[in-house]
């Protein structure tokens, strides 16, 4: 800030003698001053040395104001990291806190009619009702042709002066334009008849098709309370993906059902070690301006590890047994499968490391409030190591089921392929082996295997896959479509019906054709795979195999077969 200096003047006095004047301003200081002077360069002087004053008595009080708003800001960022720790020391804390009440934290649920009522929220028929709108939109009413209209020229004579004058030549001129006109109304009416009785009967069927999709979607309902077991597993799948943990624990799962002795299996993928918060408090150091964290030791995170392991066991066997409301499930055995960095290899692996089998009799005398959950698991004979941190793989008390009646023996038809063979004039058993072929090559990698069913009792299924991988396999159900012409949507509509009937986790549909725009937004947010003739020839090509796809050869050689 510097002195500001206003105009110099000059007045003159009574005997003619001048007399300068300058003002002075100093707003930081708050310093005024009027100089005068009888000579122009005597004021100026003055100025100067009296600005030169203020201007160095104002660096001095500037840099002492300085110096206190450092301190002060400095203080203040002091303070706002001493409140940003103990903020984040109080999250950590809230975070290893709930670790110990993850199993209370799911006791809170009950069934009231149709509806589960959880802590959270609620889970009702209607939220496992498939909400996808029918695909289809109603038939649009046609364009109509214009009607007829007797005023028109057309149908009006153009009388001479001749028809004029003859009365029997005007009649007749119109009654022909009469004649014509009516003629005319009637090809109107019929054709007008017969584009609503078209579009009527399109309106009939479409209202047909989509009463059934929605009966379908209604379905799931009825075949849980008839204990269907695909039914049983989706509800199941449904209640637990609906229980809350917190993010940093991971909430997958495969489910199977064995219908004969109304149990449900659970693969269960159990957080590893390292995926669990350790951070106990952090603490601002003000002589290095640093963040310093502090951390549980070794021997209370092994500790916290294991009772989250059982809390996490007995909480998704209780959730279970509270989603029974058809009394389908007698028993919930638990597998819990971790993947983790063995120690002792420094390889990723993944293994079962407890297993527990519950009966629900037994399960509902438990007050599950008050247990210590490591004791808990031990009554109810769960098996697994005594130190679950140490990762020990065990046995699992029963697995999930891979056994289908449907499936029949396999056998090789990749051996026959050369570049001459045409897909799509194929044997259809010949093509639907050599799908099984060509997905059991791509699961290869992961232990996975595949199975073609029977032709008369697949019920829409073609081949079954299972990966094995508990987390992110499953059952996939194939479909293979030996096609010369656009595989339509309702194909695709099929293989999602069937999907949800056989509880898979994704359904896949190959053709040696190709789709239409309508198939492809039908699949669309849907676990659905389409694969066209094009990808199929890539699969083979990429394991090494070679064949063609030649649609007109096959439909000639069907028509002449």
């Amino acid at each position: 800030m510097k002195t500001r200096r206003g105009q110099l003047s000059v007045k003159c006095s009574a005997r003619g003698v001048p007399m300068y004047s300058l003002e002075l301003w100093h707003d930081g200081l708050k310093k005024h001053r009027l100089i005068r002077g009888e000579s122009e360069s005597l004021v100026k002087l003055k100025a100067s040395l009296q600005i030169e004053a203020w201007d160095d008595r104002w660096a001095v009080v500037a840099a002492r104001e300085q110096e206190r708003s450092q301190k002060t800001a400095g203080r203040r960022q002091q303070e706002e990291k001493k409140a940003l720790a103990a903020e984040q020391t109080a999250e950590a804390q809230r975070e290893l806190d709930e670790l110990s009440s993850l199993l209370k934290a799911s006791l809170s649920v009950d069934l009231v009619g149709d509806v589960l009522v959880l802590r959270e929220g609620a889970i009702n028929w209607k939220n496992l009702k498939d909400k996808t709108p029918f695909p289809e939109k109603e038939p649009v009413p046609p364009p109509l042709p214009l009607e007829p209209i007797s005023l028109d020229s057309k149908y009006v004579p153009s009388l001479s002066i001749l028809d004029k004058l003859i009365s029997s030549r005007k009649k007749r001129l119109i009654s022909e334009k009469k004649v014509l006109f009516e003629s005319d109304h009637r090809a109107w009416q019929e054709q007008v008849n017969a584009i609503k009785q078209n579009h009527e009967r399109q309106v009939a069927e479409w209202s047909a098709r989509r009463d059934e999709y929605i009966a379908n979607q209604d379905a799931k309902r009825a075949a849980y309370e008839s204990q269907n077991a695909e039914a049983i597993i989706e509800y199941c799948d449904f209640f637990l993906s609906s229980s809350r943990y917190p993010n940093y624990l991971p909430q997958e799962f495969d489910l199977d059902y064995d219908q004969s002795s109304k149990t449900i299996i659970v693969d269960y993928k159990i957080p590893s070690p390292d995926d669990l918060p350790r951070l106990k408090k952090i603490n601002y150091v003000v002589s290095r301006d640093d963040f310093e964290q502090q951390f549980i030791n070794d021997s209370q995170s092994s500790k916290i590890y294991d009772d989250v392991v059982y809390q996490i066991s007995l909480r998704t066997i209780h959730e279970l047994f509270q989603a029974n409301s058809a009394s389908a499930i007698d028993s919930v055995v638990l597998n819990g499968i971790v993947t983790a960095i063995d120690r002792t290899t420094g390889n990723l692996v993944t293994s079962c490391i407890l297993s527990l089998r519950a009966n629900r009799a037994e399960f509902q005398k438990i007050n599950l409030a008050q247990v210590d959950p490591k004791a808990c698991f031990k009554s109810l004979k769960g098996v697994g190591s005594s130190k679950l941190h140490g990762l020990s793989p065990v046995p699992p008390i029963m697995q999930l089921r891979r056994e289908d009646g449907r499936f029949v023996s396999a056998y090789e038809v990749t051996n026959t392929l050369d570049g001459s063979v045409n897909l799509a004039a194929m044997h259809w058993e010949d093509f639907e082996h050599l799908i099984r072929e060509v997905f059991e090559k791509e699961f290869s990698y992961s232990g996975g295997e595949v199975k073609v069913t029977r032709a008369s009792r697949d019920g829409g299924v073609d081949a079954i896959a299972f990966d094995p991988d508990p987390i992110r396999g499953g059952k996939i159900v194939i479909q293979a479509k030996r096609y010369t012409n656009t595989v339509g949507v309702g194909a695709v509509r099929d293989l999602y019906g069937t999907l949800l009937n056989e509880g898979a986790t994704k359904g896949i549909l190959v053709t040696t054709s190709d789709y239409g725009p309508d198939s492809y937004d039908f699949a669309n947010g849907k676990p659905l795979v389409l694969l066209s003739g094009a990808n199929l020839l890539h699969m083979l090509e990429k394991h090494g195999h070679r064949a063609r796809i030649d649609l007109q050869e096959a439909k000639k050689l069907a028509a002449n077969p």
